[in-house]
């Protein structure tokens, strides 16, 4: 029986449902209460962990996303069931932090990750397409860095407890997130008053849906940046088919639930900036590209036992909470008296996008093994 899960989720179909999956559950659960056009992002929902936990002090963006719980802790019961749990680590950890900090700045230069690039074009969000084509000219980039050579080094088995600590922090946050701990007087944990942070489904919905995901995602690979990746590299459309079908799944779900608005302007938590739209996916492409993995694969790598792909989550929780105290993360669109006022970054923000595209262009040409 085992074996024939493992055949299924190694075949196109599976793949296809895992997209699926995922394209059914992020709409439901923007209808059950998570913010427009963002059931599910990776990059925003570590953003507000981090702002839960006071590393941030953005009061409109604070809460222990139980999703990102559930997909490290559904992988971790995949990998068990089917005995994939591998405690792995020691390949380039501070270069791995780099990147995951790196890519942070540029998801939040966008307003979101990968998974929600998707989600927004399949709400009408069309800004989306900038992020999508910076997206795969980051990753492009990134391959014709693998091709020349380029390599993090091998990762190494190593104790069992290493590859517990991600999913022991998970849930750590999700007995916080539960009793609500409060440390010291207007002291964290924080949970957002107003703003996208105060928008949620339901815990027990949420930690569910994100079982499931980590789930299906573990056994399937599913992964945006690999997706793009194969196909660059090797002319596999393979986990292409998967993200193919959260697309078209959640357009549909979107379409049933009422919850599309086609155009550009004032779109729910996103802004109208193409051109840093563009720039800070390019940067979140590339950076995801180089770590070998999306914002999502990395959670799940994660949960069966990864800690170079825990260092890299922490890194990118680390990017958020830079992000919003140094003011780099981008600011959505705004309706005044009926005018719209277009978003972006600040000059911060601008020079921290391009800073990390040199420092990515920079790991990639010095970590190449035909070079050492």
């Amino acid at each position: 029986m085992r074996q024939k899960l493992t055949q299924f989720f190694a075949s196109r179909w599976g793949i296809i449902l895992a997209g699926s999956v995922i394209g059914i559950l992020a709409p439901l659960l923007q209808k059950f209460g998570n913010p427009p056009n963002m059931g599910i992002c990776v990059a925003c929902f570590e953003r507000d962990i981090a702002g839960a936990l006071g590393l941030h002090r953005a009061p409109v963006v604070q809460y222990i996303r139980p999703e990102i719980i559930g997909f490290v802790l559904g992988s971790l019961m995949a990998a068990f069931l089917f005995r994939e749990f591998k405690a792995r680590a020691g390949s380039a950890p501070i270069v791995r932090f780099l990147l995951g900090v790196f890519a942070m700045i540029g998801a939040l230069a966008f307003l979101g990750c990968p998974w929600r690039a998707l989600l927004r074009l399949a709400g009408g969000d069309l800004n989306a397409i900038l992020g999508l084509a910076g997206l795969a000219v980051g990753i492009a980039v990134g391959v014709q860095f693998l091709k020349a050579g380029f390599n993090l080094g091998r990762t190494q088995k190593t104790y069992s407890s290493v590859g517990w600590i991600l999913p022991g922090i998970m849930i750590g946050l999700l007995l916080l997130l539960i009793f609500r701990v409060q440390f010291s007087e207007n002291g964290p944990i924080f949970f957002s008053a107003k703003g996208p942070g105060s928008m949620h489904a339901p815990l027990l919905i949420s930690l569910v849906a994100g079982l499931i995901i980590g789930f299906f995602a573990q056994r399937t690979r599913f992964c945006t940046m690999g997706a793009l990746r194969d196909v660059i590299l090797m002319r596999d459309t393979h986990l292409l088919s998967g993200v193919g079908a959260l697309f078209v799944v959640a357009l549909i779900m979107n379409l049933i639930l009422g919850q599309t608005k086609l155009g550009f302007a004032a779109q729910p938590v996103a802004h109208s900036s193409h051109l840093w739209n563009f720039l800070g996916m390019s940067l979140a492409g590339m950076a995801f590209a180089l770590a070998g993995g999306c914002p999502g694969r990395q959670l799940f790598l994660a949960g069966e036992g990864d800690g170079d792909s825990a260092i890299f989550v922490i890194g990118m929780i680390t990017g958020a909470a830079f992000s919003h105290n140094f003011n780099l993360a981008g600011s959505p669109d705004k309706v005044v008296d009926g005018v719209v006022q277009v978003g972006g970054l600040t000059t911060a923000g601008m020079i921290a996008v391009v800073l990390g595209l040199i420092v990515c262009i920079a790991i990639g040409f010095t970590m190449r093994e035909k070079i050492k």
